[in-house]
């Protein structure tokens, strides 16, 4: 039995939900992404790749999706006015009063899909505030891992479109047709970091930046060669991948020495 725990009624919950029940709460944004994709796409990216999950495993494990949480932290784009952003300390809070109401089913696995890359430090901390504090078994999934953490990026971007760039702008066509505007679209590679040994997206040493760092657009990579048909690609990729990854999570448990 697999579905959206919000379509069940409160006194079905313990018939629903188990403790071999995987909960997925998929985070996104509603951030600028530069001149040619709408502020939704981080949370678009989250929730279809969800629903698609849910399609592909729901016959097969027990698989609940959580309402996508659509605002998350994403301060390095407040510069541009619209962007909503939780601080770090809000965030943080609002994941641990989901968490906390999670614990409060039969459940035992909660599972965070992560659209936007300015999350993913803070939520590899939620994960391990929320195992200690509520004693659920934590995951953090994401569609693609962020180049700025380590993550894969193109060539031609030097291994640096993290923000608005090929591979996004190309996922987000494919998902949502006739939304990106690609004759604003431009090249907006920090060329000149990629020369950096270490100091880089990518690199071993973290640095703080904004988006506007790197230009007035607000984006960083390349995203004039994007298609819907690399779209299509790299989202059935993804889910192929996550859908191993979510298997692998439903028979995790820590085994006792």
């Amino acid at each position: 039995m697999s579905g959206r725990l919000a379509d069940i009624t409160g006194p079905n919950i313990p018939e629903k939900i188990s403790d071999e029940s995987v909960i997925l709460l998929p985070v996104g944004a509603i951030e600028q992404h530069g001149p040619h994709l709408p502020m939704s796409v981080d949370t678009v990216i989250a929730e279809e790749t969800s629903n698609a999950l849910l399609d592909s495993l729901g016959n097969e494990m027990d698989l609940w999706l959580l309402p996508t949480l659509s605002i998350s932290k994403s301060n390095e784009h407040t510069w541009s006015p619209g962007t909503l952003s939780y601080s770090s300390n809000t965030m943080m809070n609002v994941l641990d009063d989901i968490a906390k109401c999670v614990s409060t089913t039969a459940a035992r696995r909660l599972v965070i899909l992560n659209g936007h890359g300015g999350n993913t430090s803070l939520l590899i901390t939620a994960c391990r505030d929320i195992r200690v504090a509520h004693g659920l078994l934590t995951f953090l999934v994401h569609p693609s891992v962020p180049p700025a953490s380590g993550g894969t990026s193109t060539e031609e971007e030097m291994g640096m479109g993290i923000h608005g760039g090929l591979n996004e702008t190309s996922v987000f066509a494919y998902l949502r047709p006739g939304e990106v505007q690609m004759e604003k679209a431009i090249r907006r590679v920090p060329e000149w970091m990629a020369e950096n040994k270490w100091v880089k997206f990518g690199g071993k040493v973290q640095f703080g930046w904004t988006s506007k760092d790197f230009g007035i657009e607000g984006f960083i990579g390349d995203p004039t060669g994007a298609n819907p048909e690399l779209g299509k690609e790299l989202f059935e990729s993804a889910v192929e991948s996550l859908s191993g990854q979510l298997r692998e999570i439903s028979r995790f448990d820590f085994q006792e020495n």
